[in-house]
């Protein structure tokens, strides 16, 4: 029987990962919130093409927004739908959480930043945002060290059986 060709376009699952952020970052909360798109970004983020690497969350007139995130035009749309692939986009969240964030973001020094954008069950693209706060160099070597050595004794004691 003749395999079936796997599918390019993500239906359900990650659209988009900042793989980095938990390196340069302790993350603490996270929380998902929703993504104000138009019709070509969708189609862009379900082929997999969107970018956070630079990508970061913060206030604007009392909203939150998600700022230079790469979403790439899509390519077999029409002129019509033409949109800015560095634009902000409005992160949709009730007034208490948006109070809540900018709050915390004020108070503490953290930074929100996106750790993901995937597809809900509904699909509906959502950004998991995580509570960061930066790491030095010295931390990040920690957590290298950490997380190796978490490595190496789960593999000793696999071994040993």
């Amino acid at each position: 029987m003749a395999e079936k060709k796997k599918k390019t376009l993500i239906s359900h699952g990650i659209a988009a990962q900042n793989r980095r952020a938990r390196y340069d970052y302790t993350i603490g909360d996270t929380i998902e919130a929703g993504l104000m798109l138009v019709g070509p970004e969708v189609k862009s983020l379900r082929a997999g093409r969107a970018s956070l690497s630079e990508a970061w969350a913060g206030e604007r007139n009392g909203e939150l927004w998600l700022f230079n995130a790469h979403i790439p035009e899509w390519q077999a749309g029409s002129t019509v739908a033409k949109f800015e692939p560095l634009r902000p986009r409005k992160l949709l969240l009730h007034r208490k959480q948006v109070r809540e964030l900018t709050g915390t973001v004020a108070r503490d020094g953290t930074t929100l930043v996106p750790l993901q954008i995937h597809f809900n069950d509904r699909g509906r693209a959502k950004v998991l945002l995580g509570l960061a706060e930066g790491r030095k160099k010295h931390d990040k070597r920690a957590a290298i060290a950490a997380r190796d050595w978490q490595r190496d004794k789960a593999r000793l004691m696999r071994d040993r059986g």
